[in-house]
């Protein structure tokens, strides 16, 4: 069935002819006529009874316009809705995130979501591999520094910076001799780590004493005294505050960025639409001050 022109045999239908639906909508009057016809012969079906002077539905008229008369009107408002931004988003929203921001963040983000927007059903799955969001139903996902993709776009939301850090109890040493270091992964090898500190560029020689697969874990252990650690600002920025740790410099190196990404391929949804509206409204600045802050508050 052809949609417009069962839409012209609506408007035909409730204007009750083809000059005063004509005259309402700016068609011309023959294009109309010329559409009911077509609509009538794909049926097989007689929709109008055209007298000279009056026009009326028959039986199967009437009951093609009470049942579509509704549904037109319906998907004529949700596409002004739609290209209004008025649709209020609904349905499921799934979302993939890195584990550390899983631990730290998106408890209290996919709660606040939640309450904000109660006919969507959201869920978050917690990875940090890379996933192929349309093989997996994924939305969208969250990533730290991630590879270029040409299928993927989106934004930065929060950028971090890494700092080593220590127990006020663990002294730097001023000869060279390695550090113990509480590392995420591998733990196997010694290692130099580069930071900036107020007087400069510095290195210092590590042994990494104990590898750990999550950096909360890596904080809880340097907060115990087994190591240094390098730790991201939202992480550590209460512990600093609080004197539980100490900073020896800045990790050189390239910032730590958050993306939200989602197929490019896809017209971006009501769903992603807000929940990307909603990290901005959480981090409006997205520095690693507001992420800490956000975490503590």
């Amino acid at each position: 069935m052809d949609l417009l022109a069962l839409t012209d045999f609506n408007l035909v239908a409730r204007h009750g002819g083809f000059g005063r639906a004509a005259r309402a909508t700016g068609r011309p009057k023959a294009t109309l006529s010329r559409r009911v016809a077509e609509l009538e012969a794909d049926l097989g079906l007689r929709l109008l009874e055209r007298g000279a002077r009056t026009l009326k539905l028959t039986e199967e008229g009437r009951a093609l316009y009470e049942r579509t008369a509704a549904l037109l009107t319906e998907v004529d408002q949700t596409a002004a809705e739609i290209a209004s931004g008025g649709v209020r988003p609904r349905g499921r929203l799934r979302i993939s995130a890195p584990m550390l921001f899983s631990q730290i963040a998106m408890g209290k983000l996919a709660a606040g979501f939640a309450l904000a927007y109660p006919e969507v059903r959201l869920e978050v799955t917690t990875e940090d591999r890379a996933v192929d969001m349309v093989e997996e139903g994924i939305d969208l996902v969250i990533r730290v520094n991630p590879d270029p993709d040409e299928s993927l776009v989106g934004r930065i939301f929060v950028r971090d910076r890494l700092l080593v850090v220590a127990g006020p109890g663990l002294a730097r040493p001023e000869d060279g001799t390695p550090v113990p270091a509480v590392v995420r992964g591998s733990a196997d090898r010694s290692a130099t780590w580069a930071m900036r500190t107020p007087a400069g560029p510095s290195r210092i020689a590590v042994d990494p004493v104990l590898g750990l697969s999550s950096l909360v874990m890596v904080r809880d252990a340097v907060r115990a005294g087994v190591g240094a650690g390098r730790l991201p600002v939202s992480l550590v920025s209460h512990d600093l505050a609080d004197g539980l740790l100490v900073q020896w410099g800045e990790v050189e190196g390239p910032e730590i960025a958050l993306w939200a990404l989602y197929p490019s391929r896809r017209l971006l949804s009501a769903r992603v639409s807000a929940f990307l509206e909603f990290l901005k409204a959480a981090f409006p600045v997205g520095t690693s001050e507001e992420l800490a802050a956000y975490i503590t508050s």
